[in-house]
């Protein structure tokens, strides 16, 4: 039985013992090191191996999401591991990066995610629109006088933005229930569900904290009385067209022509990473995913405008995203999920499991996965942990060195040998 705790490790493997698909075309020195798992070395590499720089990746990345990660990530093992047409999955897609990046280097793609905001969030954005067709869409879109809200949310929006953006959030519901809602209504919805709450004037909000994560009703009050500030007035749909031409300002034509041929044939899933039987056994060239890092981030609670905004029972989400909080729980989940991954691997595929370090550098997940991917079946190829320089925004959230963080980006490499 392999042990669940990998003792300190052994500067014993060189860097060249990684896989050369990997480090063969690197420019930045890599630092080697290992951990001793009984009788088998890791290996263990540091080194610069994409940028910190998030504004560097395509446009239409930016979407925010809580604990995401850059498009540089899925981008380095995507363009490395697979050839075009090949299929790249993510079981936890989030915001969708993974399957995006895929998608806008000509690989076929499936996602999954049990939060239902997953599918909002990313299966539209695979349908770049033409910003003629959305705005006429939009001027189509009747504010309706006496709409009111359920909840109180004043704290948060102008009355005549909140008219707006109820009368938007009834266009669409009507739109969905009929079985007209098309692709500009799901570009629309995925602007503005994107958009309701932020720090700066480009969201319907007052300020608040940053998008991906939406706080109370009560905590809200508190700023606002704190910074003396009154919600101004936002109007939706100019904020819709102009975060519309944000996202689109990188992309090409072959960039558009590429997300589109993707989401054409994309599987999109909303189950149990470990539970996905619309994937084929064997079929999946690649995967690139990041878990929920135990009960560190609150998904459903962050995201409680959203399901609010998008009709979705919050509660029923909360309920079916599991915060495993001690790790023999989250190992259990992960050696199901691991078994899920191992059946749908091709014969010679890939996954690269991002995992992080937490509680103040007390946990480093690696130490769990890879144990759990090689009873599973897989070989592990080694553990790459990317070293950057952190930005501001990581200085305000308390990530501000290579050690400590969930985004210190701790990838453990899999491969399928059979």
């Amino acid at each position: 039985m392999i042990p669940d705790r990998m003792p300190k490790s052994e500067r014993s493997l060189s860097a060249a013992q990684f896989p050369h698909d990997l480090l063969g075309r690197l420019e930045q020195p890599v630092t080697a090191d290992s951990l001793q798992i009984r009788d088998v070395s890791v290996p263990v590499c540091y080194a610069e191996f994409w940028t910190s720089k998030q504004r560097q990746a395509k446009s239409i990345h930016e979407i925010s999401y809580r604990a995401c990660f850059k498009p540089q990530l899925p981008s380095f093992f995507i363009r490395r591991l697979t050839t075009e047409g090949g299929i790249v999955y993510d079981p936890f897609s989030g915001r969708g990066t993974t399957v995006l990046e895929a998608g806008l280097i000509g690989r076929q793609v499936a996602a999954n995610d049990i939060n239902p905001l997953s599918r909002i969030l990313v299966f539209p954005r695979f349908f770049p629109p033409n910003e003629a067709d959305l705005n006429k869409r939009l001027a189509s879109i009747r504010d309706i006088p006496d709409v009111k809200s359920e909840i109180d949310l004043s704290m948060f929006y102008h009355a005549q933005t909140l008219r707006e953006l109820l009368s938007l959030k009834e266009y669409l519901l009507e739109r969905s229930v009929s079985g007209h809602e098309d692709q500009l209504d799901r570009w629309i919805r995925m602007v503005a569900t994107n958009r309701l709450t932020g720090h700066s004037k480009g969201f319907f909000s007052v300020y608040t904290l940053p998008p991906n994560q939406a706080l109370s009703a009560e905590r809200q009050i508190r700023i606002n009385e704190r910074l003396d500030q009154q919600p101004p007035y936002r109007n939706v749909k100019e904020i819709i067209t102009r975060k519309t031409k944000s996202l689109l300002r990188s992309l090409t034509g072959t960039d558009i022509e590429n997300l589109r041929r993707a989401g054409a044939a994309a599987l999109f899933m909303d189950s149990e990473a470990d539970d996905t039987p619309e994937l084929l056994s064997n079929h999946v060239d690649l995967t690139v995913t990041s878990p929920p890092f135990l009960d560190v981030v609150q998904y459903a609670q962050d995201n409680w405008l959203r399901c609010w905004f998008n009709h979705l029972d919050q509660g029923l989400i909360t309920k079916k995203i599991k915060c495993l909080k001690r790790i023999p729980q989250w190992r259990h989940k992960m050696e199901s999920v691991f078994g899920e991954l191992y059946r749908i691997t091709k014969p010679g595929g890939w996954l690269a499991f991002e995992v992080g370090e937490i509680r103040k550098n007390t946990v480093r997940l690696e130490e769990t996965i890879v144990p759990v991917g090689i009873a599973t079946g897989f070989e592990c190829k080694g553990v790459l942990i990317n070293s950057q320089t952190f930005t501001k925004t990581a200085n305000i959230w308390g990530v501000n060195n290579n050690k400590c963080g969930t985004n210190s980006n701790r990838i453990v490499l899999f491969r399928k040998i059979v």
